[in-house]
């Protein structure tokens, strides 16, 4: 299936269950329906930026974006884990005020709703099953429906609790419990995210083995201005210095030094420089 429909379907389906749970806590008196309703919203946002990441990403370079517009689904990351934060303060603030006073709640509304939810996740996530290998934009839709149905098993669970303990402070418990499970994921996404938009080295490549790969070729005597920095949630780039005494290699040795940094770290656009000479002032060679 084309990534782009199943963003489309994966939101659609999302967006009616948000409106069939937040109205089930609503009339119910849950806040966990109500909190895994926020969870669920901000993840439509997410995967509706995701979508349109993946739909940017595909189109040509110009004059001024001269890679295109991969970028934006490292934008499309760190909007969605902004989002995610967002959502759990304020699921946070309700349950906390909730605990000291906790309203009825119908906890066979919460079964049965967060047991829906648990289909509608898991069907999202099958849509994005295939790509989540390649693609760590898609990868990030897939995880984050995957822990929506793990926290919709937890409303169930809750659920059953307040069925047959009548304790209606572990509704609002079972929330912050969702919020914590959040914020836990979010983190990480959040820190990563940070860090593409920002150039860091993506963290699937260790910079010192690729500086030995490329010193270890046949003429180079030192690597140095090595750069890689990500284009994308998926592309990455590389610029280096590599002195060769014995003078300029060819075009072939280029074309290969390319194939390497690409089949064995995933760095797909590399642009190096030949030097000549050994001297490199050691604030210039960074």
């Amino acid at each position: 299936m084309d990534f782009g429909r199943a963003f489309g379907i994966g939101i659609a389906l999302n967006l009616a269950f948000v409106a069939v749970e937040a109205g089930a806590g609503f009339f119910g008196n849950s806040m966990a329906l109500l909190a895994d309703a926020g969870h669920n919203l901000s993840d439509v946002l997410g995967l509706a930026l995701a979508w349109a990441a993946h739909f940017l990403s595909q189109r040509p370079p110009t004059r001024r974006f001269t890679y295109g517009l991969q970028g934006s689904s490292i934008l499309a990351a760190l909007g969605n884990a902004i989002l995610l934060l967002v959502a759990c303060g304020a699921i946070a603030w309700e349950a906390i005020r909730r605990i000291s006073d906790p309203p009825e709640v119908m906890g066979g509304t919460m079964i049965v709703v967060a047991a829906i939810g648990i289909l509608i996740n898991g069907l999202t996530a099958l849509l994005f099953a295939r790509g989540r290998k390649g693609d760590l934009n898609i990868k990030g839709a897939f995880l984050h429906m995957i822990a929506d149905a793990l926290v919709s098993a937890g409303v169930v669970v809750a659920g059953v609790l307040v069925l047959y303990t009548r304790l209606e402070w572990i509704d609002p418990m079972t929330s912050l419990i969702v919020v914590i499970v959040i914020v836990a994921g979010t983190g990480g996404l959040l820190r990563d995210s940070l860090g593409l938009a920002l150039n860091a080295v993506p963290s699937a490549i260790d910079v010192e083995a690729v500086s030995r790969k490329l010193g270890g070729l046949a003429g180079v005597s030192a690597v140095h201005h090595l750069h890689i920095w990500p284009m994308s949630t998926t592309a990455n780039a590389l610029t280096a210095h590599l002195v060769m005494p014995g003078g300029h290699p060819g075009d072939v040795f280029l074309a290969d030094a390319a194939h390497l940094v690409e089949h064995e770290f995933g760095i797909g656009h590399a642009t190096f420089q030949v030097e000549i000479g050994e001297a490199c002032a050691a604030a210039d060679c960074a």
